[in-house]
């Protein structure tokens, strides 16, 4: 796949993402709560984990028909995951952040409860786009899709990672640990984009294994590439509070490593990714492998 051609595909899908997640995601939930979510989710982000998803599904055939409908229900539901995340993170009990995607944060807009409430509705939200009422989705893999999402986004993975990542401010990492805590923050939920995207297709258990592998290596070096902009790029380009991680002494790849070593690091794993996608020996993959390239090269 040509750059030209992947760019023209993330547009298309881009689109594709933000007209459904303003379908599902309710303006008219009471007491201003669907205003607050939609705030939350709509209208900005890289968009990354849903495009994993659909890359995914179309590197296993999944690019036509019903099987197509399901991968865009997987693209919302985990964007919705990852955006409840963010809502919750950036408030004072968290990481006290009030800037995300160049706007104020859900919280500092709406006020704390309804930054909570707004957070929790997005995570209810997610499950019950994996789980229509028609039978696009066949019982079996809603329950599938469903565990896949829900190990990724607790204790096992996103909360868990974020509960070491709370833990850990003012205390010295070694890299072994840091790389735990960001294989469950971070890595965990794009890992699932990528294996909830397989699902959708059919895929030989080797296959699925290299895109497992795929899905740990870029999800490893998003994190490692948002430790290097936090310490090299300011709040404008970042789109949020540039230096938090410093200030707060929390441990980071730039500190554990050093600027240098992390960004060797963050190389190194996006040719992990290539070489797993090498061994998935499947023909449709370009577009992952384009992303994988994406992760470690964007500079916000």
């Amino acid at each position: 796949m040509k750059r030209e051609d992947f760019d023209d595909w993330s547009r298309a899908r881009l689109a594709e993402v933000e007209a459904a997640l303003d379908r599902w995601v309710p303006a008219q939930a009471p007491a201003g709560l669907g205003d607050a979510m939609r705030y939350g989710v709509l209208d900005g982000g890289k968009r990354l984990r849903p495009l994993l998803a659909l890359a995914a599904a179309e590197a296993v055939g999944a690019d036509g028909g019903e099987a197509a409908l399901r991968a865009a229900c997987e693209a919302c539901a985990v964007e919705l995951i990852h955006a409840y995340s963010l809502i919750h993170d950036d408030m004072p009990c968290m990481d006290d952040d009030v800037l995300r995607r160049g706007k104020p944060t859900v919280h500092v807009r709406y006020g704390q409860a309804q930054a909570m409430l707004a957070g929790d509705a997005m995570q209810a939200l997610a499950f019950e786009v994996l789980t229509p009422e028609s039978d696009v989705v066949p019982a079996a893999l809603q329950a599938g899709l469903c565990r896949l999402l829900a190990r990724a986004a607790g204790q096992d993975g996103m909360a868990g990672g974020q509960a070491i990542d709370l833990a850990s401010i003012g205390r010295p990492l070694d890299e072994r640990a840091l790389c735990d805590m960001h294989r469950r923050k971070t890595g965990a939920l794009l890992q699932a984009s990528v294996l909830m995207g397989a699902a959708c297709g059919d895929a030989s258990e080797a296959a699925r294994a290299a895109l497992a592998d795929y899905g740990a290596a870029i999800g490893l070096a998003f994190q490692v590439v948002d430790d290097i902009l936090d310490a090299t790029q300011g709040s404008d380009q970042l789109g949020k509070t540039a230096g938090k991680d410093a200030e707060r002494d929390k441990p980071t790849y730039v500190t554990v490593l050093g600027l240098a070593s992390a960004q060797r690091h963050a190389q190194a794993l996006c040719e992990q990714a290539h070489a797993a996608l090498a061994r998935s020996r499947l023909h449709k993959a370009a577009g992952l492998g384009m992303l994988a390239d994406k992760v470690v090269q964007r500079d916000s």
